[in-house]
């Protein structure tokens, strides 16, 4: 069964920097690409970045291109998503995704 637990959202100030963790749990988490997406209140799911099985490539919704870096440890069966340059805009509960499978999303606020 796939379980997918994220971590380290929290409170930031624009232009501050976060690390989001999501480790995976119940399938062979080399064989498959992942991804984050974010939802802030009242929208609908946005996709934020990819990462393909081996982490050999990556890619970025435009909003946050150059500002976000979506990595993996196929060792420990851990997807990251370090987060620069924050802005307000970037507010929203995160979620790490295999497939349609996500887990309980971590919120990440960015506020002054």
């Amino acid at each position: 069964q796939v379980r997918l637990v994220e971590s380290g959202g929290g409170l930031v100030q624009p232009g501050g920097s976060l690390r989001l963790s999501c480790a995976a749990f119940g399938f062979t988490f080399t064989g498959y690409a992942m991804m984050w997406a974010r939802q802030r209140p009242g929208e609908g799911l946005e996709w934020v970045a990819g990462i393909t099985s081996g982490g050999a490539t990556q890619y970025y919704a435009d909003s946050v291109k150059g500002r976000f870096t979506i990595t993996r440890d196929n060792m420990k069966n851990i997807v990251y998503l370090q987060m620069n340059s924050l802005k307000t805009e970037d507010t929203a509960m995160y979620y790490c995704l295999k497939d349609a499978s996500r887990g309980q999303g971590t919120q990440v606020t960015v506020s002054s």
